[in-house]
């Protein structure tokens, strides 16, 4: 039996992956991430000519700097960065915009629930209050204690809301 994947199954087989690696080690590889993009660029070469390169260069893109910030301010790691980045690519901008979009709302989501479900929820709203008045005094830069390499709190594996973000924005498409 031939199975044939389409871009919108691929996306979803990355994010699966991803979230497998994510759970079990708390980390992304690069090889899954950068191999899924440029896989990406490929298949909408073939697929759609010079627009799908364009397209996909232009979804890899917004991917990339929807959540580069929060890299940057240290909330978040460069797999996940990157793993929007290599969703975008195969879904091109208008869907990666979503899907960013998604994420975010799914990420907070889950994030309350392991809070609640970790008794964390009081200090990371404590540590939120923090963070915005470090934000208004010293304007928007990291707070070292609250980064991903500083802070003792619950993690969540990012994968997670990505992927549920790319379902979503599939979904509703």
């Amino acid at each position: 039996m031939i199975v044939s994947l389409e871009a919108n199954d691929v996306a979803v087989v990355i994010g699966a992956a991803a979230c497998w690696f994510d759970v079990r080690t708390r980390r992304i590889p690069n090889l899954l991430t950068f191999g899924a993009a440029i896989a990406g660029i490929v298949y909408a070469i073939f697929a759609h000519g010079t627009a799908g390169l364009f397209a996909s260069i232009a979804g890899w893109l917004v991917g990339c700097a929807l959540f580069l910030p929060f890299f940057l301010l240290g909330g978040m790691g460069a797999g996940d960065v990157k793993l929007i980045a290599a969703i975008g690519s195969w879904l091109g901008p208008v869907v990666a915009f979503w899907v960013a979009l998604y994420a975010m709302m799914a990420g907070g989501v889950m994030a309350v629930v392991l809070a609640l479900a970790t008794g964390y929820l009081r200090q990371a709203l404590t540590n939120l209050s923090l963070l915005l008045m470090h934000w208004r005094v010293v304007g928007v830069r990291p707070l070292s204690e609250l980064t991903l390499s500083e802070a003792r709190g619950p993690r969540l594996p990012y994968a997670l809301p990505i992927t549920v973000g790319t379902v979503v924005a599939l979904w509703l498409r």
